[in-house]
């Protein structure tokens, strides 16, 4: 199975760091060659196209050695590899870096840009991205949003200091504020709180939906601005569950204009993306005190949600 590697000898390429797949300890080895192994293990790849990677020196052994295609199996010997997707559909959009000091580094990810390598998106992603362009290979978000959400996210520089940044999300001492721009309803108050529990969709795994029961999400919602049959939210999630702010909003009739999955499917999620219509959610500002050093820290995206039909 493909790991992430700890060997300081295989650099990242372009931004995308190496994955690792190691040769089981069966003797004898079932398999004639490496290229064998890996047509096998990883046959999302052709061989014809491993055999290819091989020959520019695109996988190496754990002495940072490229390996020929016809090399012997070794039990417990490590493959090197870097993802490559031929037909990786560019983003048109681009990221901005809004701080960076020795510890973080703060992005504006625009809308449509996965925060990590996933699906058929390698190149495109926010931390590839942001590797390739500042050279920073140990870049680590300390919290995700969803691809289709524009706004902050912010990614630790130090792996020594990880622990510590990722304990903000899981302890909740971090204070997030979102905004949307989703349906007006007259004949609801605002500020108001929604409770609710959120459970995946038994019929679309890609999608989440309220339930009976305990609540497990919690979000404070604010009306900011009427414009027609259209309004900007103000959205603090108390809790983190998966498209909470699209399930709260689209519960109480308020579903997030452009949303794809909510509150019908529109496009699924292997879809090509309609670039003109994005998702109507913005990460907008995020605090918590700097547990290294201490300090306050605040940030505010510096982008804009577009009304519909303007």
């Amino acid at each position: 199975m493909a790991h992430r590697p700890k060997n300081p000898l295989i650099p990242t390429r372009e931004g995308v760091s190496p994955s690792c797949v190691a040769i089981p300890f069966t003797k004898p080895a079932p398999w004639a060659s490496v290229l064998q192994f890996l047509s096998e293990r990883l046959p999302v790849v052709t061989p014809a196209a491993w055999a290819t990677r091989m020959a520019r020196g695109e996988v190496l052994d754990d002495d940072a050695r490229p390996v020929a295609p016809d090399a012997p199996c070794e039990p417990g010997a490590r493959l090197y590899y870097w993802r490559h997707l031929d037909d990786e559909a560019e983003i048109p959009f681009e990221e901005h870096i809004l701080f960076q000091d020795e510890h973080l580094l703060v992005a504006d990810k625009p809308h449509f840009m996965p925060v990590t390598p996933s699906g058929g998106t390698v190149r495109h992603s926010l931390m590839v991205r942001l590797k390739a362009r500042t050279g920073i290979d140990t870049l680590n978000p300390i919290h995700r949003i969803d691809r289709e959400t524009a706004g902050l996210v912010v990614f630790n520089i130090r792996p020594q200091d990880r622990n510590a940044y990722h304990a903000l999300f899981r302890d909740r001492v971090v204070d997030k504020r979102y905004e949307a721009i989703a349906a007006h309803r007259p004949g609801l108050h605002f500020p108001l709180t929604r409770r609710s529990r959120i459970e995946e969709d038994v019929e679309a795994f890609f999608r989440m939906v309220e339930t009976d029961g305990e609540p497990n999400s919690e979000t404070h919602i604010d009306c900011l601005e009427v414009r027609g049959a259209w309004a900007r939210y103000a959205l603090v999630p108390h809790t983190g569950k998966r498209h909470q702010l699209r399930v709260h909003l689209d519960a109480l009739g308020l579903p997030i204009a452009g949303d794809r999955f909510y509150p019908r499917v529109l496009r699924g999620p292997q879809e090509a993306e309609d670039f003109a219509e994005p998702l109507r959610l913005l990460a907008h500002t995020i605090a918590f005190i700097d547990p290294v050093t201490g300090h306050p820290r605040r940030f505010e995206s510096r982008r804009s949600l577009d009304w519909p039909g303007v």
